[in-house]
């Protein structure tokens, strides 16, 4: 009689059916030792997949390019305001990037951009990063990734001096009323959803909201405290009109396009050191936005 031990013979008396019993648990053995070795390579090759992945994350790339590619909006007052004299872009977020840039050790390289463009550029990996002061919104979040909040601020309306039929926030929303906001802004989204007789114009391009205004086809538009600022510096036809209780503050942030945690966290690590350090505070002092700095 012959004695199987999974791959070789041992004659030894017994019965034939003795010989399919020990090649059946052989074959047992030898499928369950395949399955411990699969397992150990998988796990194995976990370890060695996972630095693969890190090389090809955003920060490996910026270090590689030695580049930030910054999406910024270059007609954002305070925030990243291209000079009309000099042709520099000036502003919060124009000086944040290179600063960001500098800690991270490479050149910054600016990709304009706007609102209803940043997320679409993000996404096609044309920037690494959008700064400049974009509103944390829920919509907007389905399709980026925001960082920790830098500023933080409501809504006002701008109105010509000789307006006489809007002297305050509840007089917008009236019958007969034609209010502008920018395409794809929070301030879009608000006037859509709050105002439920003024006429809302949606409008793409630089400047647009302020023709209309001072031409008398609107009779107010939507902005944010920066752009207000620029308003009242620059054009003395505009009147401000402030809400007696704020209207809708939003968290200003930075956005980056969803999925790569180490880059995330790298960005929410510039912008806690920004706060520490008082380079946010010292910054937006010169700009005067230091009423919608975030502290927390």
């Amino acid at each position: 009689m012959l004695r199987y031990r999974c791959g070789f013979a041992v004659l030894l008396p017994g019965r034939k059916e003795q010989r399919w019993l020990v090649n059946e648990r052989c074959d047992m053995a030898t499928r369950g030792l395949w399955a411990v070795s699969f397992s150990i390579l998988s796990v194995l090759s976990v370890g060695i997949v996972t630095p693969t992945m890190a090389a090809d994350g955003r920060l490996h790339k910026i270090a590689e390019q030695k580049q930030l590619r910054v999406c910024l909006w270059p007609d954002y007052y305070a925030i990243s305001f291209r000079n009309p004299r000099t042709g520099a872009l000036e502003g919060l977020d124009a000086e944040l990037a290179q600063e960001f840039a500098k800690d991270l050790g490479v050149r910054l390289t600016v990709v304009e951009s706007s609102f209803p463009r940043f997320i679409e550029d993000l996404l096609a990996e044309r920037c690494d990063i959008g700064m400049f002061a974009i509103g944390a919104t829920p919509a907007r979040a389905q399709h980026v990734t925001f960082s920790q909040p830098y500023l933080r601020s409501g809504i006002y309306a701008v109105t010509t001096q000789t307006n006489g039929g809007i002297q305050r926030w509840e007089d917008l929303d009236r019958t007969g009323n034609v209010v502008v906001v920018q395409k794809d802004t929070y301030m879009d989204g608000y006037a859509r959803s709050a105002m439920k007789a003024a006429r809302i114009v949606a409008v793409t391009r630089p400047q647009e909201r302020e023709e209309e205004v001072q031409s008398g086809r609107a009779d107010a538009f939507l902005t944010d405290y920066p752009y207000g600022q620029r308003m009242l510096a620059f054009h003395p036809w505009a009147r401000l009109i402030v809400p007696d209780v704020p209207v809708q503050p939003t968290p200003y942030a930075y956005a980056v396009a969803p999925g790569d945690t180490a880059w995330l966290d790298r960005v929410n690590a510039f912008v806690a050191a920004i706060k520490a350090d008082g380079r946010l505070e010292s910054i937006a002092a010169r700009y005067k936005l230091t009423p919608i700095v975030a502290r927390d």
